[in-house]
């Protein structure tokens, strides 16, 4: 699937949505101003924002509600961003410096803090779903907090079960998929039959989202673009770890639990590790999980009528399996 594809048949909201982002960051303040335009040249697929005009497109939609709440979906999303590489200490993403690395702690949090409020302006300036976007928007914010904080507790003790691992990826990724995708078809005035099923695919596409990038985490890395092992090192127990320990004695997986919990003492397991998941079928297993969400996602598309824009939601969600990046 070409990105540059989606973007053309979006059209006129596609550029909407561009314009909408730059004028809702501009402001008087110049080292703010230059920020955010770096940070909007190097935005990456802008996935979430294209799936909720997608979604408004879907519900017979589109226009300037559908585009002010795409460019919150993003603008909520880079603030996550904005906020994590300061908890994460990242010098790095989308293959550029991070705020953090070039202007500090401090400017990272207070420019997250900004885009967040743009975003909650943007969705409050609609017409159709003002505030029920504003309720969707502050639960997917707690869903975020509160899977991060899962997240780290469970670094600390390494007994994720899948079911909790489950929860961390709705909580982190699936819930601002849903959020972007539900208010798409909130602009819409769509009826609760295609909300639902908007819903449905969007949580099941972000779950799928989340576990194909906790894959590369074990891959051997040529052609993704992005370093391996950073789960591991972070003592993150991932489907493919989950998958590999659901297949070998309890005993064993006890063992290899203690190695990922002691991990901050013998980095150099990481390798081990990995090579172990790989040997043992945990990235067949987290293959297997991430086909059933696709086609969760894409049975839920059968509720909506016929469209182009339902066969662009149909192959973003089977892009979702085979991406590289």
């Amino acid at each position: 699937m070409d990105i540059r594809e989606v973007q053309a048949y979006l059209g006129a909201d596609w550029k909407a949505l561009k314009e909408t982002l730059a004028e809702s960051l501009n402001s008087d303040i110049d080292l703010l101003n230059r920020t955010n335009q770096a940070l909007l040249a190097n935005g990456g697929k802008q996935l979430r924002p294209m799936l909720s005009l997608l979604c408004a497109h879907c519900c017979g939609g589109g226009g300037k509600d559908a585009v002010r709440v795409a460019a919150a979906a993003e603008m909520l999303h880079n603030a996550t961003l904005l906020h994590d590489d300061v908890a994460d200490n990242s010098p790095s993403r989308r293959g550029a410096p991070t705020v953090k690395s070039l202007l500090g702690d401090r400017a990272s949090v207070l420019l997250g803090d900004f885009w967040l409020v743009r975003a909650v302006e943007l969705i409050l300036n609609t017409s159709s779903c003002k505030d029920e976007g504003i309720r969707i928007f502050a639960k997917t914010l707690a869903d975020l907090a509160e899977g991060e904080m899962l997240q780290l507790e469970k670094a600390g003790s390494a007994d994720t079960t899948e079911a909790d691992y489950l929860r961390i990826i709705y909580n982190k990724t699936a819930s601002l998929f849903e959020a972007a995708a539900v208010t798409g078809a909130l602009s819409a005035k769509a009826p609760e039959a295609y909300r639902e099923a908007i819903r449905t695919y969007a949580v099941n596409l972000g779950l799928a989202f989340q576990i194909r990038d906790d894959m590369f985490d074990y891959t051997d890395g040529d052609g993704i673009g992005k370093p391996v092992g950073i789960d591991l090192k972070e003592q993150k127990i991932t489907l493919p770890l989950l998958g590999a320990l659901a297949a070998v004695p309890t005993e064993e997986a006890s063992r290899i639990r203690e190695r990922v919990r002691s991990i901050g003492q013998h980095p150099e397991e990481v390798e081990e590790i990995r090579a172990w998941v790989r040997k043992t079928g945990g990235m067949a297993y987290a293959a297997r999980k991430l086909e059933e969400y696709v086609k969760r996602a894409c049975a839920a598309l059968e509720t909506l009528p016929p469209s182009e824009a339902r066969d662009w939601l149909d192959k973003l969600a089977n892009y979702t399996a085979v991406r590289n990046v």
